[in-house]
């Protein structure tokens, strides 16, 4: 079973996070976030990934660390589930439609962090959620899970068109890349022999 459970406490975050790569797309997720909840929720239904997630953060300050942690505890998860990538496709990529918004995402399970973000965001807040965190969550995301993910518009207006088009992109290129490759399941995608 390609899954993995973490559980993170500091003095500004106490996190419980399950991930089961091989899942329905089911979520239970509680962050104490709104705006990120929807966030997790669609991308575990896109990604067609198990994910459970409860944090107690101190929201009283902002959502700063309680976005940036979950993020660090997605990444580790996804790193931890894939064990040393025997089998996967390795790469991944979705154009995805939101309304108006149009958002590429692309990614490379390489072992390698590098995030190329290109989010345009007009609003500051989408209700009481600071947009700036989107960026914070994947860089978080990539540090732990070192990958190339490449996150674009293309075209939009709309702020929450394009944040969750954003997740629902970056979910379903990653669950390209996390498919095991049916012609070649015992192999490491790499000329190098390790990711």
């Amino acid at each position: 079973m390609r899954e993995y459970h973490i559980n993170r406490k500091t003095n500004e975050t106490e996190i419980s996070l399950t991930l089961s790569l091989d899942g329905s797309g089911k979520a239970d997720v509680d962050t104490g976030c709104g705006f990120l909840d929807h966030m997790l929720t669609l991308f575990a239904s896109h990604g067609k990934f198990d994910l459970a997630v409860s944090c107690k953060g101190d929201t009283n300050v902002d959502d700063h660390h309680s976005v940036e942690d979950i993020g660090i505890c997605l990444g580790k998860a996804f790193d931890k589930a894939l064990g040393d990538k025997r089998g996967i496709i390795r790469y991944g990529s979705m154009i995805l439609p939101m309304d108006e918004a149009l958002i590429l995402s692309a990614v490379d399970l390489s072992g390698r962090s590098c995030l190329c973000y290109e989010l345009p965001i007009r609003a500051k807040k989408i209700g009481t959620f600071d947009t700036e965190l989107l960026e914070e969550f994947w860089v978080s995301f990539v540090r732990n899970c070192p990958m190339s993910l490449h996150i674009r518009m293309l075209a939009g207006k709309n702020s929450h068109h394009i944040a969750e088009g954003s997740f629902k992109a970056v979910a379903r290129a990653l669950r390209q890349a996390c498919t095991v490759d049916q012609l070649n399941p015992d192999a490491i995608p790499s000329t190098k022999g390790v990711l």
